[in-house]
């Protein structure tokens, strides 16, 4: 049977209960990130110790003329090791979800890996963006990623070469674009719960709603729709150029998990738990269908790669956090290290 017909009995169950609440407000605006115009040499500011194998750096970068914070997760053993750029979803709050709700830290602690996790990336796509933006202010987060940051963190933990890019939601899409626009610079990837076309109908749409969710104009980002960036940044339109990275791509379906439940049923807020679990749902069956779409390209092309498509999941950090060893199954021995049981 089709996985689409309880989609969208499921859908139109808890849309019912979350159409009872008060309509969904504006999203919230809160002051751009300040540029400091003198901010024109990248380099790192300072180094916090957290914990144990876990530094928090606050690193200058000349593209975005702002201090941004990423935090550095020490693998296991000895070194050198390899390294896993891990990204955030579209909340890009001032400590990446992997670490306060993913549970990054624990999952990655006895691994013979080094983690980079960025934070601060709200509704940016973690793209060059065409112009500022009032309320996202200036983004240029490829730069960031491709060109500031890595000479940085991978000199300083002295790493073995070899890269690897994940992320979930809006940094899933993030991860396999870079991935896609880098031939050759991360030897696997791993997309969680994200949308991989930007130039079709869909992708146009899943990523006119993550931009404006955050408050932000999605013609700054890369133009009016018709413009060639929107295909540049379109990885279904570039998939050939993934030939040779291993490839991980997972969705589930909306429906939600038990884990998914006993969250909603603990939040201190019922009403917005619910509210919030209506877009997770809808956010998720979306997902499931340009993973979808996304596999049927890589097909077509020949291109392997593995999609675990699991029967519930509402695109929460519980559903994310159950992702991430299923997704570390296809980036570890990529990266040279067993394969984790």
């Amino acid at each position: 049977m089709s996985l689409r017909a309880p989609i969208t009995a499921a859908a139109m169950a808890l849309i019912a209960v979350v159409g009872a609440a008060p309509a969904l407000a504006d999203p919230p605006v809160t002051p751009p990130p300040p540029v400091d115009p003198a901010m024109t040499r990248t380099g790192t500011i300072a180094i916090e110790t957290v914990g144990p194998r876990h530094e928090r750096f606050s690193i200058a970068s000349a593209a975005m003329r702002r201090v941004i914070t990423v935090d550095v997760l020490r693998g296991s053993g000895s070194g050198p090791h390899p390294l896993l750029y891990l990204l955030d979803g579209v909340d890009g709050e001032q400590i990446s979800g992997w670490l306060s709700k993913g549970q990054a830290a624990e999952y990655f602690a006895d691994k013979p890996v080094d983690v980079v996790l960025t934070s601060g990336g709200t509704g940016s796509m973690y793209s060059d963006w065409m112009r500022r933006d009032a309320n996202l202010g200036l983004n240029r987060w490829e730069t960031f990623l491709t060109t500031e940051l890595p000479p940085i963190v991978e000199s300083y933990l002295r790493t073995d070469g070899r890269r690897a890019i994940a992320g979930v939601s809006m940094g899933a899409q993030a991860a396999i674009m870079l991935a896609q626009r880098y031939p050759g610079r991360y030897r696997a990837v791993a997309g969680m719960s994200g949308c991989y076309s930007t130039a079709d109908e869909l992708g146009r749409a899943v990523t006119t709603i993550t931009v404006a969710s955050r408050g932000g104009n999605v013609e700054n980002l890369w133009g009016p729709p018709d413009s060639p960036e929107w295909g540049a940044h379109d990885s279904v339109l570039g998939a050939a150029d993934l030939r040779g990275t291993s490839i991980y791509l997972s969705a589930a379906t909306g429906l939600p998990t038990d884990a998914d439940l006993v969250a909603v049923s603990h939040a201190p807020n019922l009403v917005e738990a619910l509210r919030t679990a209506g877009g997770g749902l809808a956010l998720e069956a979306g997902a499931r269908l340009c993973t979808e779409r996304f596999a049927a390209r890589l097909a077509e092309l020949k291109i392997p790669a593995t999609f675990d498509y699991a029967p519930a999941g509402m695109h929460t950090w519980p559903d994310f956090e159950a992702q991430l060893p299923r997704a570390w199954r296809v980036l570890a021995p990529a990266l040279g290290l067993p394969e984790p049981h």
